[in-house]
């Protein structure tokens, strides 16, 4: 984890978080954000139509030693408002209003893939489906996430 926001501490967080080149210079200013280097989220696929990420159930589990439910949402919530943000565009940033998941099935081990798909990128407001699976590709949980667009102040 980075908790010194220098420029190349930024960058090595945005390396070692999958981000594509092609957005480093869109999150140099803030990274990934504390919580998801903390989990381990890897991203795999950026769009705002798409966005693809990995995380680790090692290190993200509740007392029964499967993967904590408030993970899976983390990773729903992290995937919807990355879509969401590059849906926004330079000048403009989202604010989550609201989340919620179904959980399937628990896992014990492996690695979370979560698969965000849009369902509303609207001038205002995006909504996203997001789908976590475990590596055998069985669905583990399901949310959306709706985000409202607003403006940056000056």
């Amino acid at each position: 984890m980075m908790d010194n926001f220098t420029p190349e501490h930024i960058a090595q967080e945005l390396y070692l978080a999958g981000v594509p080149e092609e957005f480093h210079g869109w999150l140099s200013a803030h990274g990934v954000g504390a919580l998801v280097v903390k989990m381990g989220i890897k991203f795999v696929e950026m769009s705002p139509e798409r966005t693809v990420a990995t995380m680790p159930v090692e290190g993200n589990t509740q007392v029964a030693g499967i993967l904590h439910g408030g993970a899976h949402v983390v990773l729903a919530e992290t995937l919807g408002s990355f879509a969401a943000s590059l849906h926004a565009g330079e000048g403009r940033h989202v604010v989550g209003i609201e989340v919620g998941a179904t959980h399937h099935r628990s896992v014990a081990g492996g690695t979370v893939t979560g698969t965000c798909t849009a369902i509303h990128l609207g001038g205002t407001l995006t909504t996203h489906e997001v789908v976590m699976t475990d590596d055998q590709g069985r669905r583990l949980s399901t949310a959306r996430i709706t985000n409202m667009i607003r403006d940056n102040r000056g």
